[in-house]
This record gives structure tokens, sequence and C-alpha cells, in this order.
């Protein structure tokens, strides 16, 4: 990769933080197995190419749909368009399973307004209903109405 491939920036500017991956990488072997710096950094290397080929991709859906800011669901079809499509459901789960652990963190920071905090029932429902209404959305399907609360179900 010439260090200007990616336009106006240079090769360390595009960059992952080498401990940080060679962390995973060391955690994604047994123990026994050690990993040559050379390939290390190749391994680096390949994992800049790949974000870099999906964000491109990413952008050209999100341009196709007339969109400004990259989605998830650009990214998500990103992925089909490349032939990653086996991957999606699971990146789809790390991306819900983000949303959830950063509402949690809000939560836990106070900063809702209506300063209720969810229990971690109520935050494993959310995430199931987000779950069926995105898998709606990845398949034409419609969306799912949010269920009221148990309290809201009962007749006075």
């Amino acid at each position: 990769m010439d260090p200007m491939d990616i336009v106006g920036k240079s090769k360390e500017d595009a960059s992952l933080p080498k401990a940080t991956m060679t962390k995973i990488i060391k955690e994604m072997l047994p123990q026994d197995v050690r990993v040559a710096r050379d390939t290390q950094d190749l391994l680096i290397e390949c994992c800049v190419e790949f974000i870099n080929l999906i964000s491109s991709e990413s952008n050209e859906v999100c341009s196709r749909e007339d969109k400004r800011t990259i989605a998830p669901e650009h990214v998500l079809k990103a992925l089909q368009v490349l032939g990653f499509g086996e991957y999606i459901e699971e990146v789809y789960a790390a991306y819900e399973q983000h949303k959830l652990e950063t509402m949690q963190d809000t939560l836990k920071a106070g900063k809702w307004s209506n300063g209720a905090e969810m229990t971690e029932e109520q935050a494993l429902a959310e995430q199931q209903r987000m779950f069926a209404e995105a898998r709606a959305r990845m398949n034409g399907g419609a969306i799912a109405p949010k269920q009221p609360d148990g309290d809201q179900n009962k007749i006075s």
C-alpha cells in the first residue's frame, strides 16, 4: 500500500492501534502459538484495507440512497454486496450489543432526563425488540409495533 493511497492521509493516519491489534491477535490464537512481528504488521494492514473496503462500499450504498450520512444499514448492505453476507447477523448482533451497552452507560451516568433506569430484563426485552425490527427491515417486512409496558395493559 502506497503511503498516500488514502486521499490526503499518510499511512500512519489510516492505521489501527498496534498494541490493541497485537493483543487481539494473541487472544485469537492458542497460547502456545507465537506470531512474527512482520506477520502481525501484515495482519494489521489487512484489517486496515478491509475497513477501507467496507467504508468505501458503505459510502457508495449511502450515495445511491441519496443520503449524506452512512448508517449501520449501509454497512450491512456493503457486507452483502462485497460477499460477506454470512457475517451480517454476527455484525448486527455486535452492533446491537454495543447500542445496549452504550444505553446502559448513559443510564448509569444519569443522562436521561426522566431518571428512569432499565432493569436487565427490560434492557434485554428492548434489545430483542430492536433485533426483531432490524430483521424485519432487512427482510423488507413491516416493523412490529413497540410493546407497551405491562402496567399499561391493565384495565381499570
